[in-house]
């Protein structure tokens, strides 16, 4: 999910950032790889599929809550300190020196049992 009143570069670039870390996390999130007639491969893509879905802030914040302490879901984010800063040091000082409750989320990347993952996004659109 993604706060929709990102600017799309913004929001892509949050998006991608929550997926990539998902993808490191999640151990057989990815299909196996497909080959073409030529022989040429192409990378594996999630074998659950990947919506973006269009949340405001407050939205986002509170799934990120709920997907916290919802068993057997891995949650990933993209605080807007990760946006705000130019040097890794100084976000990992931004989200430290801060709640999880007061940080505004600009990205929330959720994996779970379809039933548990549907429950805490409720009726989201498509971005």
């Amino acid at each position: 999910m993604v706060d929709e009143s990102l600017p799309a570069g913004i929001a892509a670039n949050a998006a991608i950032c929550a997926a990539a870390a998902t993808a490191a996390r999640v151990d057989g999130l990815l299909g196996p790889d497909a080959v073409d007639a030529d022989g040429s491969a192409h990378p594996g893509l999630p074998w659950a599929g990947c919506s973006v879905l269009r949340a405001s802030g407050t939205q986002l914040a509170a799934i990120r809550v709920k997907a916290g302490t919802a068993e057997d879901v891995f949650v990933a984010d993209m605080p807007a300190a990760a946006q705000l800063t130019r040097v890794y040091d100084e976000y990992l000082q931004g989200v430290t020196g801060s709640r999880s409750g007061e940080l505004p989320y600009y990205a929330v990347s959720i994996v779970g049992p379809r039933n548990r993952v549907d429950r805490i996004v409720g009726k989201l659109a498509l971005l």
